[in-house]
């Protein structure tokens, strides 16, 4: 099995694939609601037949080299996921995002699994630009933004339709150099 360790508290990070369609099918029923505030994945995967399906768009996408998936798995349960929903590796961007169901929230799962990513993006496939996409209201995702060493560049106004209210969408996103001198500032620290 492919798995990274994200702490001392049982926490992995494993590639999901179409094969744990009824493990993501499962996480989503218990988390639905609070994961479907801001995000549409809970209305993506309502069944198995969903659910394989949003697993093998990413296989397809992770297979073009356009995206990459991954989920947060605690003693062995998956709980949430992070990815890059959209990447060009020609242009060097990338778009990351995230999810917890609630049990997992608050723990710093998806700050940890987030810069594992990142960092592989910047270092292993030359992304010079991570952008960060989270509606004004998710506190919560953006104070991972703000951990992970990122800069708002500015908001997009009522540009994101979900569950019948407009969002507004703020846009947040760390460069390569700044991605670089942040990680030599945190290992400074911990000598």
């Amino acid at each position: 099995m492919f798995a990274t360790s994200l702490g001392d508290d049982g926490a992995e990070l494993r590639p999901l694939e179409p094969w744990r369609a009824e493990e993501l099918l499962a996480h989503m029923e218990r988390g639905r609601e609070f994961i479907g505030q801001y995000i549409m994945l809970p209305d993506a995967v309502v069944d198995l037949a969903s659910s394989r399906a949003f697993l093998q768009a990413y296989a397809d996408k992770a297979a073009a080299d356009t995206a990459r998936l991954w989920g947060i798995w605690v003693d062995d349960k998956l709980v949430g996921g992070v990815l890059f929903r959209t990447m060009d590796i020609k242009m060097g961007t990338a778009e990351a995002g995230c999810w917890l169901e609630p049990a997992a929230a608050g723990k710093g799962l998806v700050t940890r699994a987030a810069r594992l990513i990142i960092d592989w993006a910047v270092e292993e496939r030359a992304v010079h630009r991570v952008e960060w996409l989270v509606a004004a209201g998710n506190a919560a995702s953006i104070a991972v933004a703000r951990r992970l060493g990122m800069r708002k560049d500015g908001v997009l106004r009522e540009s994101y339709p979900h569950r019948g209210k407009r969002h507004d969408v703020e846009v947040w996103s760390v460069l390569a150099p700044e991605w670089r001198a942040g990680k030599e500032g945190s290992e400074k620290q911990g000598s």
